[in-house]
């Protein structure tokens, strides 16, 4: 189980912040944004105003107030123009996020399930050349196109840092357009209410300069990118780290056997094993993840083993059974098989 401050560290920070843009995708939507917000501001100070006047204004003015004429000008004729030049000035602004896709743009097939995320990475032909979970890689100053995809009921994927977000619906491929301007780690959420632990369906993207991100295709283990100064500050990314106990664990030889003689592998796939469920997360590189839980816990021995033992504590509502019924020991066993880098 968790204690105190790493609970506090799994949650410092989420809901990822918004209106912080860090690449030219989130940058038109946050632009928009804060001119909303302006045009709300002065519409309502209008409106407070010509309610002053009704209320306590001198007649002269209340009279003009009440004529025809003010009324079609300022109910008519003003929301006509700034609604229609806003509608032109924001198509017009965000329109580089439907821009056509060039086709030599990295993909990322992202598929939303109940509570989790699929990752898998393609090549030039759309094949897979790696699977991970619940994380998310890019590679910084490019932009990435996102195959967005449901298993099972409509899930929505942000990150508020990188673009707008976009709805993933069962039978459809949506795409979106994501970019990073800097190396960093942001926070992404379901937007979009899927059942019960939906809350708690968040996950992390990092991103990387060129030569990271292809040792990271290549399957190698690369730290995770630092938090800049920005990032620092309430409301952003936890300082998470990827930690691995030191040294040899007891009978972590036989964690694979444990793996599959108490069901994991119906659920769960191991590359290079027998492993090979789909249902669940792919466990091949939860080693070098910095959460678990899709953004619940920062990832680390203790965590995994807590997440074993009763998930259903940490997320209750998940799909995986808690396995309570396993000894100290034998947890410890699994947890470490999987810690294994591979």
């Amino acid at each position: 189980m968790t204690d105190a401050s790493t609970a506090f560290d799994a949650w410092w920070g989420w809901p990822p912040p918004v209106l912080d843009p860090a690449g030219p995708y989130a940058e038109s939507v946050t632009v928009l944004a804060w001119a909303l917000f302006a045009m709300g501001a002065i519409v309502t100070a209008i409106v407070a105003a010509a309610l002053y006047v009704a209320l306590a204004g001198p007649a002269k003015w209340k009279a003009k107030l009440g004529g025809e004429k003010l009324i079609w000008i300022m109910g008519v004729a003003f929301p006509g123009v700034v609604l229609t030049g806003l509608l032109v000035w924001g198509l017009t602004l965000t329109a580089s996020l439907t821009d056509p896709i060039r086709g030599d743009e990295q993909r990322i097939r992202v598929t939303g399930h109940m509570w989790w995320w699929d990752v898998e990475y393609l090549d030039a032909a759309g094949r897979v050349v790696l699977r991970d979970a619940n994380e998310l890689h890019l590679p910084v100053g490019r932009p990435v196109v996102l195959e967005l995809k449901s298993a099972d009921v409509i899930h929505s994927f942000w990150v508020p840092n990188l673009s707008g977000k976009e709805d993933m619906i069962p039978g459809r491929t949506n795409l979106l357009k994501v970019q990073a301007d800097k190396a960093g780690r942001y926070g992404g959420v379901c937007a979009e209410f899927c059942g019960g632990p939906h809350a708690l369906m968040g996950f992390v993207v990092a991103a990387h300069d060129d030569a990271d991100y292809r040792r990271f295709l290549g399957g190698e283990r690369i730290g995770a990118p630092l938090l800049t100064e920005q990032q620092k500050v309430p409301g952003s990314l936890p300082a998470l780290e990827r930690r691995t106990a030191a040294g040899p664990v007891p009978a972590a030889a036989n964690g694979g056997a444990l793996f599959l003689a108490n069901g994991c592998a119906a659920c769960h796939r191991v590359e290079g094993t027998a492993a090979n469920g789909l249902s669940g997360p792919d466990l091949t590189h939860v080693s070098r993840r910095l959460t678990l839980g899709a953004g619940v816990l920062p990832n680390n021995r203790g965590t995994l083993q807590g997440w074993i033992t009763d998930s259903q504590a940490v997320k209750p509502g998940n799909r995986m059974p808690s396995y309570d019924m396993l000894s100290a020991q034998e947890v410890e066993a699994i947890a470490a098989w999987l810690d294994t880098p591979r």
